[in-house]
Order: structure tokens, then sequence, then C-alpha cells
């Protein structure tokens, strides 16, 4: 038996998430059809990061076993047979012991925010014309990495077993005309990234001062974060692994 990684983006607006749901479409459930469509035969997928709703990704992983071995020219019939907003960038040949999920040593986002109407970044960025205090808001993103419990920033009904992780950057910076929301952990948790920009965006406005930001994070309820900024805005842009878990990609 064979392990490969599966190295895809897409855009997310036409899909309710990254993993197969019931009554839903997926990205998952794409692939695997295209998969099955070629191959004639069911090849499961195995996801590693569980984007949300709407949400973007610039590199997101599956990983899949087959008995053969993988013919790199398929990916181009694959990619064919994939709907336009999904894509198959690269194949890696892994050791059968790897997992594209817990073997991540980290993955990064980067949130979307426009204060100025552009039509070209719709459905890419949210549209948020209010005054914002930049200083604020790098307060807020500097203290994120003062904490490793996030459980005010993850949202209820989750299959997650603890709320710590490990944020290695956090900052806003503007590029292309947005600012964005730059982050970078270990591990995310559900809806933990909308969290943290909503409840930032509140301190930017003046709404929620920076000492009532910090009492947010301590006080390990997520009834007093802010999660209502949309999905659209949000991109999964990295996943890292450790050095040579990842051969040469096939494609």
């Amino acid at each position: 038996m064979r392990r490969y990684f599966l190295e895809v983006s897409y855009t997310g607006s036409s899909y309710s998430g990254f993993q197969v749901q019931d009554n839903a479409n997926s990205v998952q459930e794409e692939v695997e059809k295209a998969f099955e469509v070629y191959f004639r035969n069911r090849i499961i997928m195995t996801g590693a990061s569980r984007t949300d709703t709407g949400v973007h990704a610039l590199r997101n992983f599956f990983h899949f076993d087959m008995e053969e071995e993988f013919p790199a020219r398929s990916v181009y019939n694959l990619n064919a047979i994939l709907p336009a907003d999904i894509a198959i960038n690269h194949l890696y040949p892994v050791d059968t012991e790897a997992h594209c999920r817990y073997d991540a040593e980290s993955r990064a986002y980067h949130y979307f925010i426009l204060q100025r109407k552009n039509p070209f970044l719709k459905d890419r960025a949210h549209f948020y014309p209010f005054r914002l205090s930049r200083e604020e808001l790098d307060g807020a993103a500097a203290m994120i990495k003062e904490y490793e419990d996030f459980t005010s920033f993850s949202k209820r009904n989750t299959q997650s077993k603890t709320a710590l992780c490990e944020v290695k950057d956090s900052r806003w910076v503007e590029r292309d005309g947005c600012l964005v929301y730059e982050v970078r952990a270990n591990r995310f948790l559900r809806g933990m990234v909308r969290g943290l920009v909503g409840t930032m965006l509140l301190v930017g406005t003046g709404k929620l001062s920076i000492d009532a930001f910090r009492a947010v994070i301590e006080a390990r309820d997520c009834t007093g974060a802010d999660f209502s900024v949309p999905g659209h805005g949000l991109c999964l842009v990295d996943i890292r692994y450790p050095q040579g878990l990842l051969g040469p990609s096939l494609y």
C-alpha cells in the first residue's frame, strides 16, 4: 500500500466546508468524486484542516492510500474533472504512517478586511467601512501570543479535547488595498480565527477596550467573543510539515 499527500487550493464560496457532510456539498466530496470517476474506484480522503462554509484555501492537504503506484499524469485528468474552483497543485509520495492532519507543525490563516468598496474582492474580503485604530488592533494581535488557552474563541459543540494552541505569529498588515490579519499556530479551534478577528474589530472601533479584550481571553467563555465576521474573508494560506516528510512532488 502506498500513501500520498494531495495538495489542493480552492475558493469556498460554493461549498459548505472542506469535510464531507450530510446533505451539503463539500470540497472533499468533489475531490473524492473526481477520483472515483477517473479510477473507477472509491478512494477515501483524510483532510488536514477543516475549513468552514465559504472559507478559501491556497494550500490545504488530503492524504490517501493506493495499492498501485499513482500515475503522475493522472493529475492533469483529475483537474479536468474537478470544478473550476478546486485545483490539485501537487502530489507527494510519503511514508505509509504519515498523517496530513496530525503531522502538521503549523497552519497559517489570513483574514482580509476591505475598508473601501471593491467589487473585484467582494467574495474574498469582508467589507468593513468603519474607522479602525491600528494601534489598538496591533495591541490586541500582540496580546494573543501571550496566551495558550483559547476556549473563548472556540465555538461550542466542538470535538476538540483541548483548547490549548501555540500561536506563533499574530499581526495586522496592509496589503493590496486590504487590511489583513495574519496568524500562524500549531492548531486552531472551530471558529477561532473568525472569533479573534470579530472581537479585535470591536477593539479597533473602540467598542471594546484592550483591557476588556484581555478579559474576554481570560474568561474562557465564548459568549464574550464576536464570531459574526463572514467566512469569505478567511483563507488558509499554508500548512507546514517537518522537513523531509514530503517527498519530491510528482506533479
